[in-house]
């Protein structure tokens, strides 16, 4: 009888808790040529950050995966295909450096430290929203609407058509994702990207006419001052920023909740010393980040551990499992929101590190600050949770809640 692989993510048990695998792997086999995901699987510490900082490997994922493909399959995800491969995150320099430094431009620390009031006026108005009753739904009711109203808003859109831009990430997010149980994620994500590029388009005319500050508007006049921001480009980064501008805030608020709720005793000491929260958040980003993993192929050949990866190999970098290395973290299996030189790489490392990081991470504080203040008397409700099965992102579908409705009173 052959042999179970030591890493499947399409097992139910391993998508509710990589960990124990993902520790046997980094134990045994840290750089792990795996025959279900068709590459690499790296887990230790070291070797997630170096190759996230080696020009031997590209982030370009788009373009060996469109060359696979046969023609009639290239066609049917034409849109998609070309949007996805203007994205700053699956291009290498110096079209990413063009690319980010565009994208720098709305993300300045004064810019992000800027939105504060605005911020914590909106997490404050959803805690006032949350349906009436004694159990609420996290995710739908607050992580998620949280960072994509902020992100609409930054970018230009109105916050008003959150029900369209979760439909259309959604299945962006199945296919970017590796989504691992959705057959059909390759036709939805195209359909989404055609019908996001017409809103994007239609939302720039408007710009161009009467320009806002706004992230749209900006990148409009970057184009006309010489920039060289092409029409395509401009609707691919506005699909890039709605799209992520939402995904890992809500992951971190969900998983970071879910940590505090099965970890009581960290959970008080957070409420006792509400000082914390930022150390708190850094930790909930290690303990279970928002992403998985990250993708790259090798440009040369070039050696990982003992092993020789090859020019074309693609390598799948764990962070979470880099995140618990016990060569770079004391007791990493622990929750500790006092931890000391946590030096995780949940936002990656180099020069795709996530421009959006100091915005996620002041959703996440003022957002959970905030439940713990206002709702002290939340916990979890019972049943199983469910995650989505995405490969490279992680994170919960549902969170449900139960609540004291007298403490939604506490402000």
């Amino acid at each position: 009888m052959p042999q179970s692989p030591i890493y499947d993510p399409r097992q139910p048990q391993v998508i509710a808790d990589p960990f124990p695998s993902l520790a046997q792997l980094r134990a045994s086999d840290p750089v792990h040529w795996s025959d279900i995901l068709g590459g690499w699987v790296l887990t230790r510490y070291g070797d997630c950050r170096a190759a996230l900082n080696d020009k031997r490997l590209s982030a370009d994922r788009i373009t060996p995966f469109r060359d696979h493909l046969k023609p009639s399959a290239r066609a049917r995800i034409v849109d998609l295909l070309k949007t996805l491969g203007l994205w700053a995150v699956f291009t290498d320099p110096p079209a990413h450096t063009r690319l980010r430094g565009l994208i720098n431009r709305a993300f300045t620390p004064r810019a992000i430290a800027a939105l504060q009031p605005a911020i914590q006026g909106l997490v404050d108005a959803l805690i006032d929203r949350l349906p009436d009753r004694d159990q609420i739904e996290l995710i739908g009711d607050f992580a998620y609407p949280l960072p994509a109203t902020v992100i609409a808003v930054m970018v230009g859109a109105p916050a008003t058509d959150l029900d369209r831009f979760k439909l259309w990430s959604d299945d962006l997010a199945a296919f970017v994702g590796n989504a691992l149980a959705v057959p059909d994620k390759r036709d939805r994500a195209q359909a989404s990207v055609v019908d996001m590029s017409a809103y994007i388009r239609d939302l720039a005319v408007m710009r161009r006419r009467q320009p806002r500050d706004d992230i749209m508007s900006g990148l409009i006049a970057a184009a006309a001052g010489g920039d060289r921001l092409s029409e395509d480009e401009l609707i691919a980064t506005c699909i890039l920023l709605l799209f992520a501008g939402h995904e890992t805030t809500t992951n971190l608020i969900g998983n970071g909740m879910l940590a505090l709720l099965r970890h009581p005793a960290e959970l008080t000491r957070l409420r006792a010393e509400p000082e914390l929260i930022e150390n708190a958040v850094e930790e909930m980003l290690r303990y279970d980040g928002p992403t998985m993993a990250m993708t790259r192929i090798a440009r040369d050949d070039a050696d990982y551990g003992d092993r020789r990866v090859r020019s074309g190999d693609r390598l799948y970098v764990m962070l979470n499992a880099a995140n618990r290395d016990p060569a770079e973290f004391p007791q990493p299996d622990r929750f500790d929101i006092g931890r000391a030189d946590n030096r995780h790489i949940s936002f990656g490392y180099g020069i795709h590190y996530c421009v959006g990081a100091p915005l996620a991470r002041l959703e996440a504080k003022i957002g959970i600050a905030s439940l713990l203040r206002r709702l002290p008397g939340i916990a979890l409700a019972a049943g199983n949770l469910a995650w989505s099965d995405s490969f490279v992102l992680r994170g919960l579908r549902a969170l449900p809640l139960g609540i004291e409705r007298a403490a939604t009173e506490v402000a």
